[in-house]
């Protein structure tokens, strides 16, 4: 893998979190599937850009134990992200203590609810027994120090940041979101909501171009079919970063990040109408996610989220 030139990315504050992120984040599904070496790679190329948001997920394969192995001395230069999938709040926290253990660490920076899928599944979330209350708990004793949320339902988010004060929110920010324009894609009143909330704002999937269609020879490991030409990531890159984000989650590919940190490097900032006309020239694209309102076990079991 050919490495980026040295760089210092450029940050921006992560809501009232107090920390400061990379305009692009660690991708830690790219670390699914154990590979040290090429985990080492990945964490040679972040460090050297000057990445300072890690993001990584139990779903992730052998992410969290990979990550784990190599992070090392790297840990109190960063902000470290996980995340549970568990609703319930016995299960959360067998898997918050797993998280920990494989990651090799005490504590994490900021801990999500991650892939909440619809209404049903926000209220599981929520509820008294639910994975929330033992988030709040671990807030209190300093096991995480931050209490995020994440999805792909843009309207199903905005209500949950309006009915708890989560610390960050992590969802999909590119054209084809907003040339879509229904609730679940249109991202527009969620990052309104979270910017005059204080809510740290994560981008993710900056560079899709559409869903893989059935039967299809997957040529990268993202769950969608990205953007691989170097004038088109730096447009959608562009797009994604000219919005109130703190940053955009690196893809689950490795070989994408290179492209990426370059055109992050030299970004052009959009004006509102230029968003909107690069939104306008993506409107035949087809929609990446299920839109209806399911829980998110149901809608996104064994999809890979990078």
């Amino acid at each position: 893998m050919s490495q980026a030139t040295s760089s210092h990315l450029p940050r921006r504050p992560l809501g009232k979190t107090g920390h400061s992120s990379s305009i692009l984040a660690f991708g830690g599904a790219a670390l699914g599937d154990g590979d040290e070496r090429r985990a080492r790679e990945a964490l040679d190329l972040a460090i050297h850009s000057g990445i300072n948001h890690f993001d990584v997920a139990p779903m992730y394969g052998q992410a969290e134990s990979t990550l784990g192995a190599v992070l090392g001395d790297y840990r109190d230069d960063i902000l470290l992200a996980c995340k549970t999938r568990e609703r319930k709040r016995f299960r959360a926290e067998a898997e918050l203590e797993r998280s920990l253990s494989r990651l090799r660490v005490d504590s994490f920076d900021l801990y999500q609810a991650h892939s909440i899928g619809g209404r049903l599944d926000l209220d599981q979330l929520l509820s008294p027994k639910g994975a929330l209350s033992l988030m709040q708990e671990a807030k209190r004793d300093g096991t995480i120090r931050n209490i995020g949320i994440t999805g792909h339902h843009c309207d199903v988010l905005r209500q949950a940041i309006e009915e708890f004060p989560f610390d960050t929110v992590m969802f999909p920010l590119n054209p084809l979101q907003l040339s879509l324009g229904d609730p679940a894609s249109d991202y527009r009143p969620l990052l309104a909501s979270a910017s005059s909330r204080g809510v740290g704002t994560i981008g993710i999937k900056a560079i899709a171009r559409r869903p893989w269609t059935n039967g299809e020879q997957r040529t990268y490991t993202t769950w969608y079919e990205p953007w691989t030409d170097r004038p088109t990531i730096q447009q959608a890159l562009s797009f994604a970063l000219s919005h109130d984000l703190a940053t955009t989650v690196l893809p689950s590919d490795i070989r994408l990040w290179p492209a990426m940190i370059e055109a992050a490097d030299s970004l052009d900032t959009l004006s509102a109408a230029e968003i909107d006309g690069v939104a306008e020239s993506w409107q035949e694209s087809s929609p990446l996610y299920v839109q209806e309102v399911i829980p998110a076990r149901q809608a996104w079991q064994g999809a890979s989220p990078g």
